[in-house]
């Protein structure tokens, strides 16, 4: 404060001296003057400090899930050993294989950036599922709208999932992998005390995993086929760059750069009719 105050002696001075040609001629007004000029001299020598707009609380928001065994599923597997139903269709697509583009093969040898070989999936290749599915029949379950902390701020229309699409977080070691919520499982579709509550996956044939993620979460993290990882749910705005962000038709990012893309050839086609 020593040199602010100094600087500000300064300031009285040149202030002073500019008196005569000032348009202050109280006291009163000369004092406001220079104070004026005090204040502009410190924005110029003051650090400027720029607080984001964006809040980051909805990191802290979802609390992590932690150690919940994790296992590798993939659209188009097949039923058989601890899968008992294909994953040719998902909780809320039954066309889900073709609407991917294709099965997503687990092959490491036949993917590559994450994404198979053969074809360019349409929808994100990272994706997950949790034990929980919130409609039934084409209606929401009687809990939904209580146990989804959500449910209120995304909700559409009766019946139209507000879990489908959502993203999560998973960590294993010092890695973390960025993925949508896009099947129900493993073995249940109705445990929301573990999935937006406290409790534990329930024992299961996979050793109690609470978690299936797809082969490019599996091969971003180094996935053993039956691992440990930990989750949590995230917001869009908290979604940092990363090959999650890069292909599907269900991507909230793919879908932004589409919508600005398409908002600048409608500028340049509307500045050339003029």
């Amino acid at each position: 404060m020593k040199r602010f105050s100094v600087l500000f002696a300064l300031l009285m001075v040149s202030a002073a001296g500019l008196r005569g040609q000032s348009p202050y001629e109280s006291s009163a007004d000369f004092a406001k003057y220079a104070m004026k000029l005090r204040e502009q001299a410190l924005l110029k020598v003051e650090p400027q400090v720029f607080v984001p707009t964006t809040s980051r609380t909805s990191m802290t928001r979802f609390p992590w899930k932690t150690n919940i065994v994790t296992t590798v599923f993939w659209i188009g597997e097949a039923a058989g050993g601890n899968n008992p139903v294909p994953n040719v269709k998902s909780s809320w697509d039954a066309n889900w294989t073709s609407n991917y583009g294709g099965f997503d093969t687990p092959d490491a040898g036949s993917r590559r950036n994450y994404i198979p070989v053969s074809f360019v999936p349409r929808q994100n290749p990272f994706y997950v599922a949790l034990p929980y599915n919130d409609v039934t029949h084409g209606q929401f379950k009687p809990e939904a709208a209580l146990v989804i902390p959500w449910f209120k701020q995304v909700y559409s229309e009766p019946g139209h999932s507000v879990c489908k699409d959502r993203w999560l977080a998973i960590r294993k070691g010092n890695r973390t992998c960025y993925a949508q919520w896009e099947d129900c499982g493993p073995f249940r579709t109705d445990h929301f005390q573990y999935v937006f509550q406290n409790e534990r996956p329930k024992p299961n044939l996979n050793r109690g995993a609470g978690l299936d993620v797809s082969p490019a979460v599996r091969d971003y993290l180094g996935l053993s086929p039956t691992d440990v990882t930990d989750w949590q749910f995230v917001e869009v705005r908290d979604v940092p760059p990363g090959p999650w962000r890069n292909y599907g038709d269900n991507n909230h990012f793919v879908i932004a750069k589409r919508q600005t893309e398409q908002r600048v050839v409608q500028e340049e086609t509307d500045k050339k009719k003029k």
